[in-house]
């Protein structure tokens, strides 16, 4: 999406800050166990004093925050503190281009993917504050948003439903307004068909329900599972195999059982993403605006994605701003979908993303408020903040 150029802005300071709250009750996956939740957040600040906010993923392996910091002022600051920048597409593309080589004599590619990502989400929110609009609006400017206009509400699903004693969480988050549920699956063929029946029975019928494997299953457990799972009346089946098996395969799943398969949160770049949208074997495409390509490159899969005349579900399981800017991202571009909130306490989740969103039957509206609309409670967040040495950096 091409934009009219702006002022040329120099960013005087780059910041870093690395943040671990407990998890309680820990976070279960089928292939590992969160029991903190960690947030690094970046922050611009221009000459002219205004800040954009940035979240680098960090989730796994549970040592990486620390370190993702580190790299961020290591290979990120110098960068991008040496230029005047007139779009966030720049600092992006000059950033992928730096660290293409270091990707290869490091094998970091996931925290330099994950850096970058984050770093462009800031330098997207200090942009769109430059201009004194939302996010969600200067996204859509070409598609003739208005200053004033109000953003349409977007649906959201409450994430992240561990396999103990599912029905309790979600029922409290039917409470908070949320209509649609993805359960955690991948714990054993008969735990996650009793977690199901949890689930329908407790919820009823016109409930939205979803499940999420995290690449339990090779080809044929998955297409069983998918079987299995049938009756449930499921909108969708997430990375129920290893998200590098090659497009063709998910094809030939989507063949062999009944339910609708969605991922791509763990797959990077645009030609990868390409490949996958043209085939079938994903119907819901997923990507991951702090795993890879920040909002300027998100942006171009998730308009592409709704060009093929399939779902963008954007996936963030993190802190507030990234959860922020996903939801920014998917007002913007519109159609069908929903965006991911995870269902689990973080208050690093509320603390890093001031004033909180608010759901209303399953939905939740933006603001008109510029950039992202949200700012960290610094101070809130102090009781949680790592400080982490910057020898040699």
């Amino acid at each position: 999406m091409q934009m009219p150029p702006s002022t040329p802005f120099q960013i005087r300071q780059f910041d870093v800050f690395v943040f671990r709250a407990p998890a309680d009750p820990p976070v279960q996956t089928s292939f590992g166990i969160m029991r903190d939740r960690p947030a690094v957040l970046v922050r611009l600040t221009d000459a002219d004093g205004h800040v954009g906010w940035g979240e680098i993923w960090c989730n796994f392996p549970t040592v990486g925050a620390e370190h993702r910091a580190r790299m961020a002022l290591a290979y990120c600051k110098p960068v991008v503190m040496a230029h005047a920048w007139t779009h966030p597409r720049e600092g992006f593309e000059e950033l992928t281009r730096r660290f293409a080589v270091l990707a290869i004599q490091t094998g970091e590619y996931g925290p330099l993917h994950q850096i970058v990502a984050g770093v462009d989400t800031a330098m997207w929110d200090l942009f769109a504050r430059r201009a004194g609009k939302p996010l969600w609006q200067l996204l859509g400017d070409t598609d003739g948003a208005e200053d004033g206009a109000h953003a349409p509400p977007i649906q959201v699903y409450a994430s992240g439903i561990n396999p103990t004693e599912p029905d309790r969480l979600a029922l409290q988050k039917r409470d908070e307004g949320y209509r649609a549920f993805k359960l955690k699956v991948g714990f054993g063929a008969e735990r996650d068909l009793a977690n199901l029946r949890l689930l329908r029975d407790a919820l009823g019928n016109e409930a939205t329900l979803m499940v999420d494997a995290n690449q339990a299953w090779d080809f044929d457990e998955a297409r069983l599972a998918g079987q299995r799972m049938a009756g449930f009346d499921l909108v969708w089946m997430e990375e129920p195999m290893r998200a590098d098996q090659p497009a063709p395969r998910w094809t030939e799943l989507a063949q062999t059982q009944p339910l609708t398969l969605a991922g791509g949160e763990n797959l990077t770049g645009l030609s990868q993403f390409r490949e996958f949208i043209a085939v079938e074997g994903l119907s819901i495409i997923q990507p991951d605006l702090g795993k890879w390509g920040g909002i300027t490159a998100c942006l171009d899969v998730a308009l592409q994605t709704v060009a093929a005349g399939k779902w963008y579900c954007p996936h963030w399981l993190g802190g507030g701003i990234g959860l922020a800017a996903s939801m920014h991202l998917k007002t913007a571009v519109g159609g069908p979908g929903y965006v991911e909130v995870d269902a689990n306490p973080n208050p690093l989740r509320e603390l890093t993303a001031l004033p909180n969103f608010v759901v209303r039957d399953g939905a939740v509206t933006l603001s008109n408020a510029p950039g992202l609309g949200v700012v960290p409670d610094l101070e809130a967040c102090h009781r949680y903040l790592i400080e982490i040495s910057l020898t040699g950096v």
